[in-house]
């Protein structure tokens, strides 16, 4: 493979390869979570900032400021009073939701068996830390 496909390909593994800033934004907590919500609908920020618990607006705007940059969520601002604005996923963005929501589903899936490892780890653990709690999705 020479240099320039493999550039064009990225290379994740490779500490300056370009692909790893859109997998951060992707897989960030809230660009996991605004993807899903996004998924096969449209919606104004105060409804996304409502759908997803815990998240700030600064966040919110934040993620789909990135989202959008990256080609992956479409803003559409009207001219009326007061300012109306929607958020849709582009056809790119419908298959990253999609991929995000398959592990999504597997973690829901086998929380249960995960939970369970963090309470052999707390139990082993010396340290008498308590064990990692969830993160909601």
């Amino acid at each position: 493979m020479t240099l320039a496909e493999k550039i064009r390909r990225g290379d994740l593994l490779s500490a300056d390869c370009p692909s790893r800033q859109v997998l951060r934004h992707v897989t960030s907590r809230w660009g996991v979570l605004v993807l899903i919500a996004l998924e096969g609908e449209t919606h104004r920020f105060s409804h996304l900032k409502r759908m997803i618990g815990g998240i700030s607006e600064r966040m919110l705007a934040q993620t789909l400021q990135l989202l959008e940059a990256d080609g992956l969520v479409l803003r559409t601002a009207y001219e009326v009073v007061p300012p109306h604005v929607d958020y849709r996923l582009t056809p790119l963005g419908a298959e990253a939701a999609a991929k995000v929501r398959e592990l999504a589903d597997w973690i829901e899936t086998n929380l249960a068996g995960i939970a369970a490892h963090w309470q052999d780890a707390a139990r082993s653990d010396d340290s008498g830390a308590p064990p990692p709690q969830p993160a909601a999705l």
